[in-house]
């Protein structure tokens, strides 16, 4: 019983106690409106110069004391606080509605992927959101992830809508409209014209040409097809290639030529200096090596001497000599014959002779085998590689150095009669002698082909940027167009003519790449 009163009286204290603290708040709630209604009327009437006299306080504090008189102050108070919030959120949207957005740029054809990033845009006060605008365009809207996806399926100037409300504001109120612009570029492979070449033009050639054929105990697939900037205006092709197998002494050539684009007749430049090459080694003994040559080769073979070797390289650089120089003659006696029957081409003021008009860079490669394996000779002069891949792919060799100068504009031509006596650049290293127990590809190429490819010489010398180029040509490229290196194949001219459509921004020169298997 003791106990039980013990705990009543407990409570009760307890209750007390609570009182007490109820009434010291609303106590302090009760000041501190009053100090708040006191300071609110006194800056009132400042402003509105009403000057209280000393023996009017006691007068203002029991003005400012009367509970109606702090209730409309508070009331006055909520209503400016409730005007400033309107204004707060008035001005969020009018700060929303007027904020740079930009969305990455999309391009007709090609995958599109951009993210709205809500909190990078400083924009998590969103109370609800959407966005659309994208009928007809290809795209859509993925409001979970927040990003925009598809294919764009036409250009133009896409506005897309951001509707939103502001934290705070009532579920009555309409959405506001935010247009953020998304620019879609057409597919530039579209902007580009093709206008046939005139076939009645002197010394006209075929748009694209191509080629397979055994050569020797290899085959060979080639291919030169005009480039988007000649197609765009109608002009020619200006590279070219030619190949022979010469039965009777077991050697391959192939040749690839670049006429100079900004040389009007380099067509024929380019066409007469892959030919040549040809026909002088059909029209002397040079490819018995007069002899001497082969003779040396057989000994070198059974003596492995090096001083031989040596001996058979020298031989070697004289015989490629005539035939360069064979083929210079050939283009001099094109251009002057030209000049004579139609000097109305030859308008240029900046050209010193006929054979300026013909300037064309030259490559060609010699291969035969013997018991040691391939022997491969080189020439070139300009800008186009030739590499060789030995049997197992895991080695590749670049034949030739490559004319290019430090600013551009250094491509040295058969037809410049200073490359046969350069002391920078003597003639004789632009010869090879490679000798390869087999080989799995060798390339031809020109600049077409190389600048998209590989990029800067130096890759040239990169093992896994020919595998690259390789893998490449194997399918593994945006359009999926395969080339299979395969004899039975009888696709393969149409499969390396179609691989050439490949698309390179700022690369859309003749191509020509020829590959021996």
């Amino acid at each position: 019983m003791v106990a039980k009163k013990s705990v009543l009286a407990l409570g009760a204290q307890a209750k007390e106690l609570m009182d007490s603290v109820k009434v010291a708040l609303m106590s302090i709630e009760h000041k501190d409106k009053m100090e708040i209604a006191k300071s609110y009327i006194q800056s009132l009437f400042k402003t509105k110069g009403v000057v209280i006299q000393q023996d009017r306080i006691g007068l203002l504090n029991e003005f400012i004391e009367s509970n109606s008189n702090i209730a409309a102050v508070r009331q006055i108070i909520d209503i400016q606080n409730m005007l400033m919030d309107k204004w707060k959120l008035k001005n969020r949207i009018e700060d929303i509605i007027a904020q740079q957005i930009s969305i990455p740029n999309a391009t007709v054809n090609k995958p599109y992927q951009a993210r709205i990033d809500f909190q990078q845009l400083k924009l998590t006060d969103l109370s609800e959101f959407d966005v659309d605008g994208f009928s007809k365009s290809g795209l859509t809207y993925d409001k979970e992830k927040q990003t925009i996806t598809g294919i764009p399926i036409q250009s133009g100037d896409v506005k897309i809508r951001l509707l939103f409300k502001v934290k705070g504001e009532s579920e009555n109120e309409l959405l506001h409209e935010k247009v953020i612009s998304l620019i879609i570029n057409p597919d530039p492979k579209t902007l580009w014209k093709d206008i046939p070449s005139d076939e009645s033009a002197v010394f006209w050639k075929k748009d694209d040409d191509y080629n397979f054929s055994q050569l020797g105990e290899k085959h060979i697939v080639v291919a030169s097809k005009r480039g988007r900037s000649h197609k765009n205006i109608g002009s020619f092709r200006d590279d070219d290639f030619a190949f022979k197998y010469y039965k009777n002494t077991g050697w391959s050539i192939v040749a690839v030529a670049d006429g100079a684009g900004s040389c009007t007749l380099s067509r024929q430049g380019s066409k007469i200096a892959c030919h040549a090459v040809i026909d002088h080694f059909e029209q002397t003994e040079d490819l018995n090596l007069d002899k001497e040559f082969e003779h040396k080769i057989k000994e070198f073979i059974q003596t492995k001497d090096e001083a031989i070797w040596r001996e058979s390289e020298v031989l070697s650089k004289h015989i490629l000599y005539k035939a360069t120089t064979f083929a210079h003659s050939k283009i001099r006696e094109a251009a002057i014959k030209t000049y004579q029957d139609n000097p109305e081409l030859f308008n240029n003021p900046k050209a010193k002779s006929p054979l300026d008009y013909f300037h064309s860079t030259l490559i060609f490669a010699l291969y035969k085998r013997y018991e040691l394996g391939y022997l491969i000779l080189t020439f070139s002069v300009g800008d186009c590689p030739i590499a060789v891949m030995n049997k197992n792919q895991t080695e590749v060799s670049l034949l030739n150095w490559l004319d290019i100068g430090e600013f551009g504009g250094g491509t040295r031509f058969i037809t410049q009669s200073e490359i046969f006596h350069s002391s920078e650049y003597p003639m004789a290293s632009r010869f090879n002698f490679h000798l390869i127990p087999d080989f799995s590809y060798l390339f031809l190429m020109t600049d077409g082909i190389y600048d998209p490819k590989f990029v800067v010489e130096a890759n040239l010398e990169k093992h896994e940027k020919w595998m690259d180029f390789l893998s490449d040509l194997s399918g593994n490229n945006e359009e999926c167009v395969k080339v299979e290196f395969n004899p039975d194949n009888k696709e393969i001219e149409g499969q390396l003519l179609q691989w050439m459509n490949f698309w390179s921004p700022g690369n859309h020169d003749d191509r020509t790449l020829a590959v021996i298997f």
